[in-house]
């Protein structure tokens, strides 16, 4: 019976190691530790970012792109979250950084949690908008993306479109969805679009009880440590920009502005219909924001007495 039982013991180890492996061979084909690697941790087939007192911790694609899909399927942090905050986002590198953020807001049980989405271009955000999720969102997995392509940026919760930013340049003539805050003005005041500068995809959780939670009111209770952001997968679906060249390599982007296939195959997200949301992504972007949208800086007018010029016409 001893000799049974270490067999058993044996085979279990065996079979929890190899789905050890396993996981960590699907999470580290596209991503890898960026800070605090002890706080990144497989368990099973599911990756998890840890905060607790001493350190929160993140990751890193392994590849920048240019243009596409990059998507996490997450489940957030349960129980009192108040003062967490879990990001999930693209950066380019530099001063002069474009930026598209998803940050997760926890808060005390049985209160919604808060997504804000923000974007920096050339270095400058102060965009933030804010929803609550028609959800719970650590109850179970949910795909949180952002489509990027030279015509929009499309922030998007289970397929659902919550915010898109429009290249104005790119519309002259074009229908436009007057809820998504673009500007069909191509004058000086078109406001600025993300140019081509190659971005990582990066996910972190941190302390941020400064400012998370009710304007920072609402401290981080340490007693419910460790919080954990869970993944099940992470994509990232677009022109892989080459290792070997610098971000600002003129080769690399034209093979990802100008060319409809390449190394990665078709380059799906330049097709023409990706250029704008269809109809019912329009009514879905219109639904999502009349019944989810809490703050909006297009309205803020005590921090913009002077509206952004992408927010005009709202």
């Amino acid at each position: 019976m001893a000799v049974a039982s270490l067999g058993l013991m044996v085979v279990a180890v065996l079979l929890g190691a190899a789905a050890l492996v396993a996981a960590a061979g699907k999470f580290d084909d596209v991503v890898q530790p960026s800070w605090a690697n002890d706080h990144m941790v497989y368990d099973g087939d599911l990756l998890k970012l840890r905060l607790d007192a001493n350190s929160g911790g993140g990751f890193v694609s392994k590849n920048k792109f240019l243009y596409g899909k990059a998507s996490a399927d997450l489940k957030l942090v349960p129980g009192d979250s108040a003062g967490v905050v879990t990001a999930f986002y693209l950066s380019s590198g530099g001063d002069k950084h474009n930026e598209f953020d998803f940050e997760f807001l926890g808060n005390v049980t049985g209160e919604p949690y808060l997504v804000q989405t923000n974007l920096y271009i050339d270095g400058i955000g102060n965009r933030e908008q804010r929803i609550d999720l028609w959800f719970d969102p650590t109850a179970d997995f949910h795909t949180y993306a952002v489509l990027w392509n030279p015509s929009q940026v499309v922030f998007m919760v289970d397929d659902t479109p919550i915010r898109v930013y429009e290249n104005a340049t790119s519309r002259r003539g074009h229908h436009r969805h007057a809820s998504s805050g673009g500007n069909s003005n191509t004058t000086s005041s078109t406001p600025a679009f993300p140019g081509p500068q190659p971005m990582a995809v990066y996910s972190s959780i941190w302390n941020a009880d400064d400012w998370a939670t009710q304007g920072g009111r609402v401290k981080t209770d340490w007693s419910h440590a460790p919080f954990e952001a869970t993944f099940r997968e992470v994509r990232v679906d677009g022109c892989a920009w080459a290792g070997n060249a610098s971000d600002s390599d003129a080769g690399e982007v034209a093979r990802c502005t100008g060319s409809s296939w390449g190394k990665e195959g078709r380059y799906w997200w330049k097709e023409k219909e990706m250029s704008e949301l269809s109809v019912h992504q329009s009514h879905q972007l219109v639904w999502a924001r009349a019944h989810h949208l809490v703050y909006d800086y297009c309205v803020d007018t005590d921090r913009f007495p002077v509206q952004p010029p992408e927010c005009a016409g709202r």
